[in-house]
């Protein structure tokens, strides 16, 4: 059965200046977006438990290093010391003639270092110092790539189960979300804003973890080491905040923004490709080049502010780490001077410095990626959050295999609550026959039919499958028992042999092949290259129209529906090929029930019952003949079919009485086409 199906009348929708749907565009809250999107992380708890216990061995780690570098600069400058001081002298000694001398600074600063006169430097202790920071070192760098692999997998299981819960809640929407919505909007949602949550926070969350314990366990070294420094360091976190608050606060929106009008110029390019050889036509190129420029200039502004603001973050982080640090040198220096700290300690402070400023700047970084991870995340949200289509009932009723009487029962429906469509239709289908439902444009023909296929649910009455209303049967069985094929061909990039067996993948090769033959696709396919298995793309560019429209026509056929719809199914094809198909058409419709919307009134004649519809309303109800005769809605637009060829042929005037129709081809080639009678059986 085909893919598609024509759009009724749509839903009243509103649109911005650049056409986009207006609706449903406000966007949450950074916080509740993005506890939700951590939320989605929840299955996977205890492995996100172990990223934690991994990321601080990791830290801790990485944070004794300077420490213990530190120990080992004492040592070498211990050693240089006692170098410079000779044998049999004590360090007491040493500093009281120092003292003497008036050089207090230096008699501090050898009361604060631990040395043997004459000893040198301890090569032994600085070797077991070296290889103890090398093994930290090592360990702390496998801690973390050991993290780092468990939080990959975990946030790829994050956005497989998210791209399902997508492609579930696509599943689920009711038609009237894609009658509104644009395929391009809808497909930049689904596949670019799902990409960038993932890549957000594949980026993001490892990092934010790791610079968060490591400005926690720095602080508590500096603290260990100098309280004076480390209240100097704390300097850092408040001016972080404040530049991080008051450029997110700006850059959010524009990230916003910027995903939204992503998602608008995908759906102009799609629009714009799917539709190429109408731009062509009509000569819209320049309207349409106008169009996309204003939208990329819209993309680019919002793209470029989001991406600027949020760029200034790392270099204010660093320059107010330079200033910090500056300050510790300097105090660090004073301190030393004054016997107060150890050169060692105060390079290790000096390494810790860098350690705290530089996640800080990290984090102030990674802002952007959060921002824009987070909105990607709320249109997502928002596609997961649209009303869904009413449920199946739990304990829903089957109807018997072979139901194929349908029937409207006081069947009203509205797109609108306002501007009602269809009130009290009632009408009864029996099996094997054919009802063809015709009517000005608008008049709710399709919508008929996407009733029946419960796209939508009726407002009221009821609409049955042998006597089991049809919202009281689940969607999955209602429609497995209905073919489909519409006047807008929908294949699959695949073969010709994959698109047949759509409907029923499990046919064999014979009942394939006589399916294509019934639908006179066989009479074309053994000119392509690969006969069945030539490649199609998505449009089946290289099959004509009416090519295309045999294939969908032969899908419907092995599907082996009970209820067969033909939305100007043969409107592709020329006469004498659809002349034949509604040959074979009627044998398919033998115990089935059949419903065909037509235009061409020609090739309804032989229907057992014609729906003549108006503003949603059956005026007119019964075979050709009748309707003909009883000269009302049918009647007229049977003659208003031929009016204007009568015309162009220089009618002077067209009578009220009516006109008799002229011969159409498949009456006149009805006769000589008696050989092709063998190709049907």
């Amino acid at each position: 059965m085909s893919g598609s199906t024509r759009a009724p009348a749509r839903m009243p929708m509103q649109r911005g200046p650049m056409g986009q749907v207006s609706g449903g565009e406000k966007a949450q809250n950074f916080g509740p977006s993005a506890r939700r999107l951590l939320g989605t992380l929840r299955s996977d708890t205890p492995k996100l438990m172990l990223v934690l216990v991994f990321s601080i061995l990791s830290v801790a780690l990485s944070v004794i290093g300077p420490k213990l570098l530190g120990e080992g600069t004492n040592i070498v400058f211990a050693g240089f010391i006692s170098l410079q001081v000779p044998s049999g002298v004590t360090k007491q000694q040493v500093i009281d003639q120092l003292v003497a001398s008036g050089s207090q600074d230096q008699a501090n600063l050898i009361a604060a270092t631990d040395f043997v006169p004459g000893a040198g430097v301890d090569f032994a202790a600085l070797a077991r110092i070296l290889a103890l920071v090398l093994a930290v070192y090592v360990f702390s760098s496998i801690f973390g790539w050991l993290q780092a692999r468990i939080l990959n997998g975990v946030v790829q299981r994050a956005m497989h189960r998210l791209r399902l819960q997508v492609e579930d809640k696509v599943q689920r929407l009711p038609l009237s979300y894609f009658d509104r919505v644009q395929r391009g909007e809808l497909l930049s949602r689904v596949t670019n804003d799902v990409d960038n949550i993932g890549q957000s926070m594949q980026q993001t969350l490892s990092q934010v973890v790791i610079s968060l314990l490591t400005v926690i366990g720095v602080l508590t070294m500096m603290f260990i080491i100098s309280p004076l420094l480390a209240v100097i360091a704390l300097v850092t976190i408040p001016l972080t905040l404040v530049i991080t608050v008051l450029v997110a606060r700006r850059s959010q929106k524009l990230f916003v923004q910027q995903w939204k009008t992503t998602g608008v110029l995908n759906a102009r390019v799609e629009e714009t490709f799917s539709g190429h050889s109408i731009v062509k036509v009509f000569g819209h190129q320049t309207e349409v080049e106008s169009d996309f420029r204003t939208e990329n200039e819209e993309l680019y502004r919002a793209s470029f502010g989001a991406q600027f603001l949020s760029g200034v973050i790392m270099p204010a982080m660093m320059f107010v780490g330079n200033l910090v640090y500056v300050a510790i040198a300097v105090v660090g220096g004073l301190q030393v001077a004054a016997g107060l700290m150890s050169i060692g300690d105060v390079q290790a402070f000096i390494q810790y410095s860098r350690q705290f400023t530089q996640p800080l700047s990290q984090l102030g970084s990674m802002a952007n990626l959060l921002q824009s991870g987070v909105a990607s995340a709320e249109r997502v949200f928002e596609l997961l959050d649209e009303a869904e289509q009413t449920p199946d009932d739990e304990q829903a009723e089957t109807a018997p295999e072979s139901a194929s009487r349908l029937e409207f029962d006081g069947v009203s429906f509205r797109y609108s609550p306002d501007k009602p469509l269809i009130e009290g239709l009632s009408l009864a289908a029996r099996p094997g026959s054919t009802v063809a439902i015709v009517g000005p444009t608008g008049a709710g023909k399709t919508t008929l039919v996407n009733l029946i296929m419960r796209f939508y649910d009726v407002d009221g009455g009821r609409i049955t499958l042998d006597g089991v209303d049809t919202r009281h049967m689940t969607r999955d069985d209602l429609r497995a028992r209905t073919g489909m094929v519409l006047q807008d061909t929908w294949l699959f990039a695949g073969t010709i042999r994959e698109n047949i067996a759509y409907g029923r993948p499990d046919a064999t090769e014979e009942e394939m092949v006589a399916a294509a033959t019934a639908a006179y696709v066989d009479r074309f396919v053994h000119a392509l290259p690969d006969g069945y298995d030539t490649m199609l793309d998505d449009e089946a560019t290289n099959l004509s129209v009416g090519e295309r429209q045999l294939v969908t026509i032969a899908r419907a056929f092995l599907a082996d529906p009970r209820i067969l719809i033909l939305d100007e199914a043969t409107s592709s094809v020329d006469t004498r090929t659809e002349l034949l198909i509604q040959r074979a058409m009627s044998r398919l419709r033998e115990d089935r029930t059949a419903f065909v919307i037509a235009h061409r009134l020609s090739t309804i004649r032989d229907a057992d019952l014609i729906l003549v519809m108006e503003d949603g309303t059956i005026v007119e109800q019964g075979p050709h003949d009748e309707l003909l005769a009883a000269k009302g809605a049918y009647w007229r637009l049977y003659n208003a079919q031929f009016e204007g060829a009568a015309e162009d042929e220089g009618a002077v005037a067209v009578s009220a009485a009516p006109l008799a129709p002229p011969p159409t081809t498949a009456q006149i080639v009805v006769d000589s086409l008696a050989e092709s009678e063998e190709a049907l059986e």
